[in-house]
């Protein structure tokens, strides 16, 4: 495991934790939609991606950056490793910026984009062959496409028929998981067209929801 995973857990791990132990810290840093517009606080789309809501969401998102980042490594280097995981983060929550743009109250916090990130860009290497287990479930893994178009075609649900006990961060998810898919594909084009109909396959829901975004408007 390279060192600088293990910082970034780190780092994640005391930020959160003081967070978790001072209200003033986590209202500061987490995102918020009427702070970002209205007090530009640029900062929090960066910041919120080391703020978790409890132990158990920490402990979740660093174990599955933990388990994924050595294909990432490998594959991308340290450096790519690092664009993948913090552009991610950050476009995750600019797209719940663009989403929520109206809904000044929404806040949000969490590595979740990140590590969709982290995760998809794992996936997106080799979607047919790649498998995916199920955290509480080990012995059930299904293919790396199958698992991307389940995962967005939740998402997507989520997200145009949001419920009101439903704290999950869909659209931060779908930024992250998207920027780690198109990176893969910008870094390893040739690999992407032998990957062509397993990428589209699991990117339908994303194509559909760019729809009901930019031509229906159904979500502002």
């Amino acid at each position: 495991m390279n060192i600088i995973v293990i910082i970034i857990i780190a780092i994640t791990c005391i930020i959160s934790y003081m967070a978790l132990n001072d209200m003033r810290v986590f209202e500061k840093y987490k995102f918020n939609v009427g702070a970002i517009q209205h007090r530009k606080e640029y900062f929090r789309l960066l910041t919120a991606g080391f703020l978790h809501a409890d132990f158990m969401h920490l402990a979740l998102n660093m174990y599955v950056l933990y388990m994924f980042s050595p294909a990432i490594l490998y594959s991308f280097g340290v450096s790519g490793f690092l664009i993948i995981y913090v552009a991610s983060i950050l476009l995750g929550n600019l797209f719940s910026l663009l989403i929520y743009k109206n809904q000044a109250w929404y806040s949000a916090i969490g590595a979740s984009g990140g590590v969709a990130g982290i995760i998809f860009a794992s996936v997106s290497l080799n979607p047919a062959l790649a498998e995916i287990g199920i955290i509480f479930i080990p012995f059930l893994r299904i293919p790396g496409f199958i698992f991307g178009l389940l995962y967005f075609g939740y998402s997507v649900y989520s997200m145009l028929k949001p419920r009101s006990n439903d704290n999950i961060g869909h659209a931060a998810h779908l930024g992250g998981a998207f920027f780690g898919l198109v990176y893969t594909v910008i870094i390893y084009p040739e690999n992407a067209l032998q990957n062509i109909v397993f990428l589209l396959i699991m990117s339908l829901p994303l194509i559909y929801l760019a729809y009901e975004i930019f031509v229906r408007k159904r979500i502002n």
